[in-house]
């Protein structure tokens, strides 16, 4: 697959970075707020200007601090941004004018080998035309007058960019069909706070693409990475890991930001196929694992529950069983979600995990055939018939599968609206277990035939 080039956004905190990157995709996908440091991993996404397509980065606010910090982790990830960019955007806010930080961040863009475009933003109005004329003073030629909030400025930046990247478009291919199950796979791990979410994306990935950290709550927006698994018996299998912000329990968010990055992550488990739920060995299974877990099955998200920090556990064996057993009676309408040990420290699991997900995926995709379908549901009503509510008889006709992903089926008969909630689970627990569902969320819809004579 041809690589499409690549804009890095840099910029000292709260210049409009954010922004700028949902004007360019074309969608909110970076979260914005008026306070500063709110981007703290690189986040990526599909841009289009003009007929110009490129890759285009955000990142965190610049800052001078010490890269052990949690803003020198931040800048570390900046410069990485940079290092991989075709180009660089470099924001600056011409309302405030140049400032010492802008000047530093000018000094280290030009020890860089990356092409650099000046971005005056936040120049609608005559508020901002000092700025622009202050910005020349960084060394980078004309700076492009902007306003990512409004929109104004656009051809100037896509003047701007076309000598960088028009060498680097890629030829309009057409993609040949690709089968659903060979697809990348849309993996998001979710969970509490610091249960090691950016650790284990990082694990798989080889390398310190998210800040981690001993403070909970680092990571805040959704940040999605292509990538490939090298570790499936059938070859490389492509995966778009979703790394998500810390779910706490409801009561304890207050802070606006952190509703704001809770809100972002229920947002990628909707678009997900698979979802780990990653938890904390050295914790155990807490409410609000449970709380997570069912919103997510019943998005209709496929789930895979993980136990994290397993090397250093005290009494692995007890607490797997016990983790297992308090989930069997947790999540009683998913029976036998798949459980598993890792270690994002280590390694350990990593490929058990990665193989459960595309295992629960294939699953979550399929397809029962009608006939099939209804000689099981033939055998099932005559080992176990429908009640008779008040002596009147509830006929089940045929059943078939109207969707995947999830699986979502309707059953046709007479009188289906009395079928009780218990019978409905006896068909859905044997459609998962007798037909190749596993723990798979399953749909089950009921329909009566309409009557002619009704009116």
């Amino acid at each position: 697959m041809s690589r499409l080039p690549i804009v890095a956004i840099v910029g000292r905190p709260n210049v409009g970075k954010s922004t700028l990157f949902n004007r360019l995709v074309g969608k909110r996908l970076a979260l914005v707020d008026d306070r500063p440091g709110v981007t703290r991993d690189r986040r990526e996404g599909d841009a289009h200007l003009l007929g110009l397509e490129f890759r285009v980065v955000d990142t965190a606010g610049y800052e001078d601090e010490d890269p052990e910090t949690l803003p020198g982790r931040m800048r570390q990830q900046t410069q990485a941004a940079v290092d991989d960019a075709d180009v660089a955007l470099f924001v600056i806010d011409s309302r405030a004018g140049i400032v010492p930080l802008d000047e530093e961040i000018a000094r280290w863009l030009r020890s860089a080998d990356t092409p650099v475009i000046v971005l005056a933003n936040k120049a609608e109005g005559r508020a901002g035309e000092s700025g622009v004329y202050e910005a020349m003073a960084l060394g980078f030629g004309d700076p492009v007058p902007f306003s990512a909030e409004h929109g104004e400025g656009v051809v100037d930046l896509f003047e701007s960019l076309l000598p960088h990247l028009e060498p680097l478009q890629v030829e309009e291919e057409h993609e040949p069909y690709v089968d659903e199950l060979d697809a990348p796979l849309k993996l998001a791990i979710v969970g509490r706070p610091n249960a090691g979410k950016s650790t284990l994306v990082n694990r798989m990935l080889g390398e310190d693409r998210m800040i981690t950290g001993p403070e909970a709550g680092i990571t805040r927006d959704s940040i999605s990475v292509d990538w490939v698994w090298h570790g499936s018996i059938d070859g490389p299998r492509d995966v778009r890991l979703i790394d998500t912000a810390g779910m706490r329990k409801r009561a304890k968010v207050q802070d606006k930001l952190e509703k704001l990055s809770v809100a972002d992550a229920l947002h990628a488990v909707d678009f997900a196929e698979v979802v780990v739920l990653l938890l904390d060995a050295t914790l155990g299974l807490e409410a609000q694992d449970l709380r997570i877990a069912d919103r997510v099955l019943e998005e209709g998200r496929a789930l895979v529950i993980a136990l994290n920090k397993w090397d250093v556990a005290e009494n692995a064996s007890s607490l797997f069983n016990g983790v297992k057993k308090a989930l069997d009676e947790g999540l009683a309408q998913v029976k036998g979600v798949p459980l598993l040990a890792v270690s994002a420290a280590t390694g350990k699991g990593i490929d058990q995990l990665l193989a459960a997900a595309f295992e629960t995926r294939a699953a979550w995709s399929r397809r029962v055939g009608t006939g099939e379908l209804n000689r099981w549901f033939e055998r099932a009503i005559e080992a176990n018939p429908p009640p008779a509510p008040g002596g009147k008889r509830i006929k089940l006709r045929y059943l078939t599968q109207a969707k995947t992903r999830p699986p979502g089926f309707v059953l046709f008969g007479t009188r289906v609206d009395e079928l009780p909630m218990s019978y409905q689970r006896y068909l859905i627990n044997g459609i998962r277990r007798e037909l190749g569902f596993g723990a798979v969320p399953v749909r089950l819809m009921l329909r009566a035939p309409k009557n002619p004579f009704a009116k």
